[in-house]
């Protein structure tokens, strides 16, 4: 599935403000929370809904409704909770799980130390959360954990990537859709995205 990217005045507006590096923390989360509600608005396009009858106040009608009970989100800890706030008021009975990385700054490769999903994930349509889709390597590791637990439906939202990244997740996992605000130009040698908005996790918890 070839990447989507959100193409509009006001998201770009938004990714302005969350780049600049003047920009405090409590706007940076805010404006993350902000644009994970867009992604994850895109991101339930095709979403299945199920009729059901309700009553106005002047008649009965059919409508359809969405079965908020088969969705999880899954953050990949620490960044991806930072998008949580905004894709919980889209669909706010989704059930959540974590997966717990960080990047080995010598390999630059994810070390995996925590996996904790509902227990009936394999059910569910799953729609990873991480700010930044920049080695790769988180997400697909993300992606081989969930799918090792049965899951056959996965989405996966960041605010921004790297083209490259991009290419090794749809290479290696081509069912897997990928919703972002804005496709970047390329990763530098210490694996950052250019020109980036910074490390998303330390900015969103202001840690450095």
């Amino acid at each position: 599935m070839k990447t989507i990217e959100l193409n509009h005045p006001l998201i770009e507006h938004k990714l302005a403000i969350l780049r600049d590096k003047k920009t405090g923390t409590k706007e940076f989360r805010e404006l993350i929370s902000e644009i994970a509600m867009f992604l994850c608005y895109e991101a339930m396009r095709d979403a299945k809904l199920e009729t059901t009858e309700i009553e106005t106040p002047l008649e009965k009608m059919k409508i359809g409704k969405l079965d908020e009970d088969k969705y999880a989100f899954v953050p990949i800890l620490r960044a991806g909770t930072g998008m949580l706030d905004g894709v919980i008021r889209v669909i706010p009975n989704a059930k959540i799980g974590h997966i717990g990385m960080y990047r080995n700054e010598k390999t630059f490769e994810p070390v995996n130390y925590y996996f904790k999903v509902p227990k009936d994930i394999e059910h569910r349509e799953v729609i990873i959360l991480d700010p930044m889709l920049a080695t790769g390597g988180s997400a697909l590791d993300a992606i081989e954990l969930l799918k090792s637990k049965g899951v056959k439906n996965i989405k996966f939202l960041s605010i921004i990537a790297a083209p490259e990244e991009i290419e090794k997740v749809e290479e290696k996992h081509p069912d897997v859709q990928i919703y972002c605000a804005h496709i970047d130009d390329h990763l530098n040698e210490n694996k950052y995205i250019v020109p980036g908005l910074g490390d998303a996790g330390d900015r969103i918890f202001g840690t450095k």
